[in-house]
């Protein structure tokens, strides 16, 4: 599995797409000279395809929420690294001072995850809003049921008149 989620990011998104049309560029000039099959075709787009997600993208690495833009990722990656800077340091002032910029890095991508998953809440809104204007009912469900999450209510016992809770069924339906 590659890591499409670069391809949010425009830099990286130019970056993919570059050696990808040079790729199809190449591939399209060798169809022109010999005459192949349609599975070899389809065969060597693939390659074409895998190959350059291979070089630009990478393999996807870590599981992560699809809302977490590629700045939070760095963001994070910096506070791991200041995380290995405050058990690597040797003296007291050295780790007190990292700790400060660790501090102040933590809440920078506290910060930033929010942001992500603000903006990311307002765009399934949106697409909501404009599934009900369209009238598409499984659109309109599906993003509620993202927007919703997987909560369920914790069950509760029921509890007597002095508070103390009741185990036998037929006192739970009595009371």
């Amino acid at each position: 599995m590659f890591n499409t989620a670069f391809l949010r990011d425009t830099d990286k998104l130019d970056e993919f797409k570059i050696p990808l049309n040079n790729r199809f560029q190449a591939l399209q000039d060798l169809l022109k000279e010999e005459e192949t099959t349609m599975e070899d075709n389809w065969k060597d787009i693939v390659e074409a395809l895998t190959s350059t997600c291979q070089e630009v993208l990478g393999l996807k690495k870590y599981h992560h929420k699809e809302w977490i833009s590629t700045e939070t990722l760095d963001k994070i990656k910096e506070r791991k690294n200041k995380k290995v800077a405050i058990n690597n340091s040797r003296t007291r002032a050295e780790k007190v001072q990292t700790q400060a910029k660790y501090i102040e890095a933590n809440k920078q991508v506290n910060r930033s995850i929010r942001a992500d998953k603000k903006k990311y809440v307002e765009e399934l809104a949106t697409t909501a809003e404009k599934a009900a204007r369209e009238g598409n009912m499984k659109q309109i469900y599906d993003t509620t049921k993202k927007l919703a999450g997987k909560y369920s209510k914790p069950e509760r016992p029921v509890k007597d008149k002095e508070g103390k809770p009741i185990t036998e069924i037929q006192q739970q339906r009595n009371r």
